[in-house]
C-alpha cells in the first residue's frame, strides 16, 4: 500500500519570505551599481589608454621626425645635430608627460563623479560640497604651487630654457641641468646645485641660444701706431674667421670698433667677433691668444686685454655695434627738382627773368 507523499511543494517566489525578497531586490539593485560602476572604470581605463597612446605616437613622430633629419639612429646622438633638434626632443617629452599627467588626473576625476552619481545620486549634492571646500582650501595654500606649475609649462613650451643651457635666473646663474614644470636646477661655477621655483623667475638670460659676441679690449702703449694696430687686429681676426677649424663657430665676419678709450699710458682698441652661442669662449681665447703673438712679432707690447660686457645703457646702444640702420644719404648739394604738375607746379619766369604773377 502506497502511501501519499507529505512533501509541499516549494513556495513561489511570490511566497517567499519579505526578507528574503528585500535580500534579493537588494542584490540585484547592488549587481546593476556594481555593474555601472565597473563599466565606468573600464570606459575610463580604455579612454586613457587610446588618450595616452595618441600622445605617445605624437611625440615619438616628432622625436623620430628630428632623428631622421639629423641622419642619426640615438637621441643622444643629435648632439651632433643642430641645437634646434635637440631642445625640440627635450621639449617634445616634457610636454608629452605633461598631458599624460593631466590625462590621468581629469580622467580619475570624472571616473569618481560618475561612480559616485551611480551609487546614489543623493551623495553627488555632498561630494560637490565637499571638493568645493577641499579645493578652495587646496587653492589657497597650493597658490604657490600652481603658479610655480603654470609658470613652468609656459618655460618649457616656449622654449625658454633648456637642459645644458648657461643662463641668469636672477636667483642663480649657471648650468640648466633640469628643468620640470615645479623647479629648474642650475648648477653655478661653484659646483652648487641651486634649485629655483619657475613661480619665482621673473627675467631670463639665456646666453647658449643663437649667437652671442665675443667684445675684446685691447691696450697698446700710447705712442703706437694706431693705424697698424688696428690692421693687425683685424687682419688677425680675419684670419681667425677663415680658419677651417674655426669658421663653422664663427657666423660673421669681425669688427673693428676702434679706438675705444685711453686709459693712462694705454690705448684701448676693440674688436668684435660674432659667434655660435656655446662657443663665444673658445673663440674668444684663440683670438686673445692670436692677438697678441701678431703684436708680439711687430714689437708692440700688449699690457692688457680683456673681455668686456657692456651692460645698461652701453648694451643697449651697442647692441648693433658698427652696423648701424641703413638710410638714404641726404643731398648735400643740389635743390631737389619740383615736377612742373599738380596745382603746386612752379610758376615759369618772365622773358626779363621775374617771376610771374
Amino acid at each position: 500500500m502506497i502511501l501519499p507523499s507529505t512533501t509541499t511543494p516549494p513556495p513561489s517566489p511570490s511566497e517567499l519570505p519579505d526578507w528574503a525578497t528585500n535580500l534579493l531586490t537588494w542584490l540585484a539593485a547592488a549587481g546593476m551599481k556594481a555593474l555601472t560602476v565597473a563599466i565606468i572604470i573600464a570606459s575610463c581605463v580604455v579612454i586613457g589608454l587610446i588618450l595616452r597612446l595618441v600622445i605617445r605616437r605624437v611625440v615619438h613622430r616628432i622625436v623620430d621626425s628630428a632623428k631622421n633629419k639629423a641622419s642619426v639612429d640615438d637621441t643622444q646622438a643629435l648632439e651632433r645635430s643642430p641645437l634646434a633638434d635637440m631642445r625640440l626632443v627635450q621639449r617634445t617629452r616634457t610636454l608629452g608627460t605633461i598631458l599624460q599627467n593631466i590625462v590621468n588626473v581629469m580622467l580619475v576625476i570624472i571616473a569618481i563623479v560618475l561612480i559616485v552619481n551611480a551609487l546614489d545620486q543623493s551623495l553627488l549634492g555632498s561630494l560637490t560640497l565637499l571638493t568645493a571646500a577641499v579645493g578652495a582650501g587646496l587653492g589657497f595654500g597650493a597658490q604657490n604651487i600652481v603658479k610655480d606649475v603654470l609658470n613652468g609649462m609656459f618655460l618649457v613650451a616656449e622654449d625658454q630654457i633648456g637642459i645644458g643651457d648657461v643662463v641668469d635666473l636672477g636667483l642663480a646663474s649657471g648650468v640648466v641641468e633640469y628643468v620640470s614644470v615645479r623647479i629648474t636646477q642650475v648648477r653655478d661655477v661653484n659646483g652648487t646645485l641651486w634649485y629655483v621655483r619657475n613661480g619665482e623667475v621673473t627675467r631670463i638670460g639665456n646666453m647658449s641660444q643663437g649667437w652671442a659676441r665675443s667684445i675684446i679690449d685691447l691696450g697698446v702703449p700710447a705712442d703706437s701706431d694706431l693705424e697698424q694696430v688696428e690692421q693687425i687686429m683685424l687682419e688677425t681676426a680675419q684670419g681667425l674667421a677663415k680658419d677651417p677649424k674655426w669658421r663653422t663657430r664663427i657666423i660673421e665676419k669681425p669688427e673693428l670698433w676702434g679706438l675705444e678709450s685711453i686709459d693712462g699710458d694705454a690705448l684701448v682698441v676693440r674688436i668684435v667677433i660674432k659667434a655660435r652661442a656655446n662657443a663665444k669662449d673658445d673663440v674668444a681665447q684663440e683670438l686673445r691668444r692670436r692677438l697678441r703673438a701678431a703684436l708680439l712679432e711687430k714689437e708692440i707690447s700688449v699690457p692688457r686685454m680683456v673681455d668686456v660686457a657692456p651692460t645698461g645703457l652701453d648694451g643697449a646702444r651697442r647692441v648693433r655695434g658698427a652696423n648701424p640702420p641703413r638710410t638714404r644719404p641726404n643731398a648735400v648739394t643740389g635743390v631737389p627738382v619740383i615736377p612742373d604738375r599738380g596745382i603746386w607746379r612752379r610758376k615759369k619766369p618772365n622773358d626779363d627773368g621775374s617771376p610771374q604773377k
